[in-house]
């Protein structure tokens, strides 16, 4: 039942669609075939058909012709200039009222007005119906006598109907193309929010591999110097530095394949499911790590730790992480860092700082920018830099007990 009643619906739809196409590519062939038509019914007419309503039937046949001519040939140009149509045609109006030829061609007029109504501005119409019915009244009153009001309020209510039409032909297409235009710009902004979220995500990305690759290999670069060095000396020595970079290795390649587990999984997988991210508890561990490569690090972390939000003790963890990374590879030999955590009224400080001697490109690489990057995210602040001796470097992280994050929080994944 329900195919049978759409599909003619469908069918009419999708022919209305054609020609409204075919019209828009080649619009003289339908305001031709048009003009064409309705001057082929007005010649007709003017062949003698004429004088069955003609309140004068000797008006001579050549101005009929002529008046006939001038009411259907201008009607090509209705779309285009539908006000000047209308005044011409008014015009043979008023002679066919004046001298009792009354042609239905009159009527004619009604197609420009339409589009007046559908074009135009609403004043226009004043001035439409002004045209329209001076031509009536004229004629009403000459020819009609007592009953000229019957003929020129038929008349209004024809022309009254057809510009109603026009206006609500005209408020569906405003309705419809509104609805077109916010179709529109919904979806250029989505894609706007989509390349947006997109490049975002692929900024957040690029901080986990940095921080996780990044570290590990400068973690693997320092151990592995030591070994050599112990090598010759101390092969228990040289044995636990292998052993270190191996644990080392697999603890990035474990990172590295949660990170991209989570990419690959489905939208709707579990977030339980998802391997957790570093906390304030692995601080630990990544400075025992540090401490394995050769760079000694004095830690002072405070007993509990503060209840920070997992995201934000991401962003801890990260900074830490990247702070002693860039000391291993820049601060050079015999340095020595420092990490410290203080919890303050409304804020957590975290301070790493070591005694080497900052490099000429200091402050200058992507993992600042990430680590600015993720304190903006917890509306933290993180301010590095020489220390005033000259002589180290130091990183200050800023952020709020109670941070909530700006945009997509980190803390589900990584």
């Amino acid at each position: 039942m329900t195919t049978e009643t759409t599909a003619p619906s469908r069918w009419a739809h999708q022919l209305i669609t054609r020609v409204r196409a075919a019209d828009a590519a080649r619009p003289w062939l339908w305001d031709g075939a048009l003009t064409a038509c309705w001057t082929v019914a007005a010649l007709v007419d003017a062949s003698g058909g004429w004088r069955n309503v003609a309140r004068d039937p000797s008006v001579p046949a050549g101005l009929v012709v002529v008046l006939s001519l001038a009411l259907s040939l201008p009607l090509y140009a209705r779309r285009r200039r539908p006000t000047t149509v209308l005044a011409v045609m008014a015009a043979a109006a008023f002679v066919s009222e004046a001298s009792g030829a009354f042609l239905q061609a009159a009527y004619l007029q009604m197609l420009p007005l339409f589009h007046i109504a559908l074009t135009r501005p609403p004043r226009r119409l004043l001035w439409a119906f002004v045209l329209l019915m001076a031509p009536v009244v004229t004629g009403a009153l000459r020819f009609d006598g007592e009953t000229w009001h019957i003929h020129v309020t038929s008349a209004l209510w024809a022309y009254l109907g057809v510009a109603l039409l026009g206006i609500t032909v005209r408020s569906r297409r405003d309705h419809t193309a509104g609805l077109v235009d916010r179709a529109r710009r919904l979806e250029v902004e989505r894609d706007q929010e989509v390349r947006l979220a997109a490049a975002s995500e692929r900024a957040r990305i690029a901080r986990e591999m940095h921080d996780i690759i990044g570290h590990n290999l400068s973690v693997i670069t320092g151990l592995a110097d030591g070994g050599r060095y112990a090598a010759a000396k101390s092969p228990e020595r040289a044995a636990q530095a292998l052993d270190a970079i191996g644990t080392t290795s697999r603890q990035a390649l474990d990172e590295l394949r949660r990170l991209l587990g989570v990419l690959s999984a489905p939208e709707d997988a579990p977030s339980a499911a998802r391997a957790p991210q570093p906390t304030l508890a692995d601080l630990d561990s990544l400075l025992e790590g540090v401490r394995k490569a050769g760079l000694p690090v004095v830690s002072e972390l405070p007993a509990p730790l503060p209840p920070l939000p997992p995201g934000a003790q991401l962003t801890v963890y990260r900074v830490v992480q990247e702070s002693l990374t860039n000391t291993l590879k820049h601060a050079g030999p015999g340095a020595t860092a420092a990490v410290r955590l203080v919890t303050e009224e409304n804020a957590v400080l975290v301070t790493v700082s070591d005694t080497g001697t900052p490099s000429a490109t200091a402050g200058q690489g992507q993992g600042l920018t990430g680590m600015r990057e993720r304190a903006a995210l917890y509306d933290g602040t993180l301010d590095c830099g020489p220390l005033p001796s000259g002589a180290g470097w130091q990183v200050r992280l800023s952020i709020p007990t109670a941070s909530a994050p700006v945009s997509a929080p980190e803390d589900s994944h990584p």
